[in-house]
């Protein structure tokens, strides 16, 4: 027999079986760019029986993990259970027996994905992960190697399909956020439990794993700061078309020398932006380069084939290393090089701020309203206010010029408690310079 490289599946839900479809389908082409077969041999899930689009006869099937660990023909082993455990359990075993892996999860690589990675550079075998961050798009290889030569400055990104379909319909139906999630549920572009999507921490577990990528250092979900987009209303997505801007939850990673930013929340952005243009389930990232300066990524952020496409080309990554004999050739991180990487935290942030305030409708209430703004060093460059609402409140909102976050905070937490404000004060961070 020729040289093959054998691959076996854990975990067989909707991506598995896009797994499943790719391999099958796309059978000759793989192996004609590879120059020898691929064959999947294993299938293993907890549930075997259920109905699925893709035939599992023609593999060996199990729902113990272990006896895939514990076949010496497999080389690499695909991990789509998601979710910390046993997700960890069966990546650290296949390390230890010396098999390659290839997985999607985001939240394991996110959290855990230190002692994973040291764990394969012991061991001397490879982990892929391009389907963890934006399904299909190859963001994780143009990091690693496409701009490898590249200090890269800034990575900005709308990568999570969910977030961004909902706030499309906002924006385009003038839909409410409970509207648009809902639509987003039926149309299966959010869980039942949307909570991973809508408070961002999808997003910042995948703004961990591109910070990781790009500084060369392990970054961890604790280093992201996460804001989510429940507390959004389509006043606010209003107001933002009125001053010129769409609303987007932004992954935005930004490197001064030592100095890092990373963080997850709702942005307003330009309305000619390429990023404001990103619309529906689709996703896209920008990244910044001190070499090549700006470029940009965009396709199908999830589904069954485009992530499938992504896991796919690590497998086939990994078997043409398998051939050649090597291992390790790109490292994720340099352990070699610590380079102290500052966290920089949320309140040192200084951007320009949206500020909707809800007010009550008299003469006088702006003034002192700008009147605290002014005391902690915000200036104010353009205010919208609106008819009368109801019980004598009126939206006022305002665009400020560049301000420091902590000092923001302390002026609204003032202002919130001023008798002429009738609601909590709603505020979305600003990024508008070329490029951001």
């Amino acid at each position: 027999m020729g040289f093959s490289v054998k691959v076996a599946l854990i975990g067989i839900g909707t991506v598995g079986c896009g797994v499943i479809r790719v391999l099958e389908e796309n059978r000759k082409t793989i192996e004609s760019k590879l120059g020898f077969p691929l064959k999947l041999k294993w299938v293993c899930d907890i549930d075997l029986e259920r109905e699925r689009p893709v035939s599992l006869e023609p593999y060996q099937k199990t729902t113990d993990y272990r006896e895939i660990i514990n076949d010496e023909e497999v080389d690499i082993v695909i991990e789509l259970v998601g979710g910390i455990n046993p997700a960890k359990s069966i990546i650290l075993d296949a390390i230890k027996a010396k098999k390659h892996v290839v997985t999607a999860n985001k939240a394991l690589l996110a959290e855990e994905g230190l002692e994973i990675l040291e764990s394969a550079k012991r061991c001397g075998v490879d982990i892929g992960f391009e389907a963890s961050v934006a399904g299909g798009i190859p963001i994780v290889k143009a990091i690693r190697e496409g701009l490898c030569a590249n200090d890269i400055v800034k990575i900005y990104g709308i990568i999570n399909g969910t977030a961004n379909y909902i706030l499309t319909k906002m924006e385009k139906e003038e839909l409410t956020f409970e509207e648009a999630l809902s639509m987003a549920q039926e149309e299966g572009y959010a869980e039942a439990d949307p909570t991973l999507d809508i408070e961002g921490i999808d997003a910042a577990h995948k703004t961990a794993i591109l910070a990781t990528l790009a500084s060369g250092e392990y970054l961890s979900l604790k280093d992201v700061f996460v804001e989510g987009i429940k507390g959004l209303s389509k006043e606010d997505i209003g107001f933002a078309r009125d001053f010129g801007y769409k609303v987007k939850l932004l992954s935005i990673i930004k490197k001064s020398g030592e100095d890092l930013e990373l963080r997850v929340h709702p942005t307003l952005i330009p309305e000619n932006h390429s990023l404001a243009k990103v619309e529906g389930a689709f996703n896209a990232v920008s990244v910044v380069g001190n070499a090549v300066g700006h470029t940009m990524f965009y396709g199908m952020g999830a589904g069954m084939l485009p992530t499938a496409s992504a896991v796919v080309a690590d497998v086939m990554d990994i078997a043409r290393d398998i051939s050649k004999g090597i291992s390790q050739r790109v490292p994720v991180i340099n352990s070699k090089v610590k380079r102290g990487l500052n966290i920089i935290p949320i309140d040192e942030l200084t951007c320009k701020y949206y500020i909707r305030f809800s007010a009550v409708d008299r003469p006088g209430v702006l003034s002192k309203i700008s009147g605290v703004l002014g005391k902690h060093s915000i200036s104010i460059e353009s205010v919208i206010q609106k008819g009368r609402r109801e019980k004598g409140f009126v939206p006022v909102v305002m665009m400020t010029h560049e301000a420091k976050e902590k000092d923001v905070q302390k002026a609204l937490k003032e202002i919130d408690t001023l008798d002429v404000v009738g609601a909590r004060t709603v505020l979305i961070r600003v990024e508008e310079n070329e490029h951001f």
